[in-house]
This record gives C-alpha cells, structure tokens and sequence, in this order.
C-alpha cells in the first residue's frame, strides 16, 4: 500500500465517523507541499545557464519570503514560465532552450517551498505575487507560458492588472474548485467532508473575502479579448481532466486546443510537437502552432480566428 492510498484511507475513516474531523485532516494534507522535485540531471545545463536573483512576496503567512528568479536571454521581448504545484521552474528547461534560441528574454521562478526557494507551505496567491512582482520588474510579457495549478495564478494575475499579449496553459485546471473536486477525488471524499474542508481553507487563508474562489477562476475572471490563449492537454491527463481544457474554451471563444495524446500531465513540458506549437504560437503564428505534427488540434480550435 502507497503512503497516499494509506492517508486517503485513514482520511475517509475519520471522515465516517465525523465529516468535521475528516475534513481537518484532508486540509493538513491539501495544503501539504510534500517532497521538492529533484533538479533533473538534464536540465542542470540551462538551469546553469541562468542568470539567478531574487523577488520578494508575502507569504502564506505574510511575514515575507525571498523567491529564486531565472532569466536567460538578453532580448526585448519576455516570455514568463510558471510551473504548477510541487512543481519547479527547471522543468521548462526545454522550453527554455527554444525559446532561446528564438530570442526571447526568458523569466521562471520557483514559487515557496518549491525549486530553490526558502519556504515549507504555499499557496495560490504566492504565484500571483510572484506574477505581479515580476512584471514590475520586466514590463509587459510577450507571453505566459503555465503548466497545471500555475495557470490559476496566471489568471488571477491578469485579472488584478498584469500584461501579456499571449497566454499558454499546459494542463491546467479551469479554477481553485476543480483543483478541490480534484483532490477529493483521489482521496475519495464525500460531498460533506470536501464542503467543510472548502470552508476551512477559506476561513484559514482568506479571511474576509467573502467568496475568493471567484478570485481563483478563469471561468469567471476569462483573460481580455485581447489577449490569445492557447490550450494544450493530454486527453488522457489523469492528474487534471481533459474537461478542464474544454471549460477553458468555454470561457474563451477565440483561444486554440491542442490535444498532445499520450504526453501525461508532466512528460507534455519536453514533447517535441507541443514545443514547436507553443513557439509558434509565442511568436505569433497561432495557425501554425495547431498544425504542429505529432499533436492533435481540435476541429473547435482550427476554426477560431487568432
């Protein structure tokens, strides 16, 4: 039996007998980072390459925390990478090496308790400090590229005022709630528990607002009409569902699917066909990048206009 399988099995015992109980112990493990993602030896070369600094946020606990930025490159143009949830930002180490090679100026950070960075717990609203805090630093961003949970802190981010001509999610949730139904899932919640841990997370982390899962969602807070969304996903993600994408669409009439079968919800980041679409789409060439060979765009994103 898995460490995982053994926890949700505890979790759902306790949930039987109090829901309240259950739910307390679903949010310790919710909110749990867990083990940091090893620096890949493969990607030790670029993450060497990169110039290294620091940016500052709040915190989950508002006391301050010094985050590890990346930059290579030297050109006019910024494309921002934003890693998800026990991710880090050498995972795009070969989106780097493209983008590079194309002339972009390329920006990654490591969010707390992730990559490099100080920290033992997050939270969404570390990455949209992180967001806001870098393009304070760097001015517009050509464009976004976020993978998983990142991409809710992108959204957010853009919808408090940050920038950037092109967004690119890389399986990623439509919203905090799907990251919820998510998470209760896998442990095996039932409706009650998950409900009361959803209240608890609020009171905990958002005290005052009255309603902050509105804040995390791209389905109530979609990026401007001026901004192009391109949508990647596995069909077969079996960490975020495929319907994530098509919400995503929903909200967003004018953005492009690409379907990268076969690629899982971290292998997607070093597929070669999703990396030729996102540098085109990056430099402008949306057709293009729904046209890459080896991935699949849907019939619904080959008609949209870019």
């Amino acid at each position: 039996m898995s460490a995982l399988t053994a926890i949700a099995t505890a979790t759902r015992t306790v949930a039987a007998a109090s829901p309240r109980a259950g739910s307390a112990l679903a949010l310790r493990l919710f909110l749990h980072v867990g083990r940091r993602m090893p620096l890949a030896d493969r990607d030790r070369t670029v993450m060497d390459q990169a110039r290294r600094s620091t940016v500052r946020v709040p915190g989950i606990d508002r006391r301050g925390v010094d985050l590890v930025a990346y930059e290579w490159g030297s050109g006019d143009d910024v494309v921002l990478l934003v890693h998800g949830w026990q991710g880090r930002a050498s995972q795009f180490a070969p989106i780097v090496r493209e983008l590079r090679a194309e002339g972009y100026r390329v920006v990654a950070f490591d969010a707390p308790a992730h990559g490099d960075s100080a920290g033992r717990h997050a939270y969404v609203i570390d990455w949209v400090d992180a967001i806001h805090a870098l393009q304070h630093r760097y001015g517009r961003f050509e464009a976004v590229v976020a993978h998983s949970f990142g991409a809710l802190g992108v959204f957010t981010a853009v919808a408090e005022g940050v920038t950037a001509r092109r967004v690119v999610t890389i399986a990623s949730p439509a919203d905090a709630d799907a990251v919820f139904a998510e998470f209760g899932s896998a442990l095996g919640l039932d409706d009650r528990t998950l409900d009361d841990m959803r209240r608890r997370f609020v009171a905990r982390l958002f005290p005052g607002e009255p309603d902050p899962f509105a804040r995390v969602s791209a389905i109530r807070h979609p990026l401007p009409e001026s901004d192009e969304l391109l949508v990647v996903h596995d069909p077969d993600d079996r960490r975020v569902s495929s319907r994530e994408a098509e919400r995503l669409l929903d909200a967003h009439p004018g953005a492009r699917l690409l379907h990268a079968p076969g690629t899982g919800h971290t292998r997607i980041l070093r597929d070669d066909a999703v990396l030729d679409a996102l540098v085109a789409f990056v430099g402008g060439g949306g057709r293009a990048a729904g046209s890459a060979p080896g991935a699949q765009p849907s019939d619904r994103a080959a008609t949209t206009s870019a």
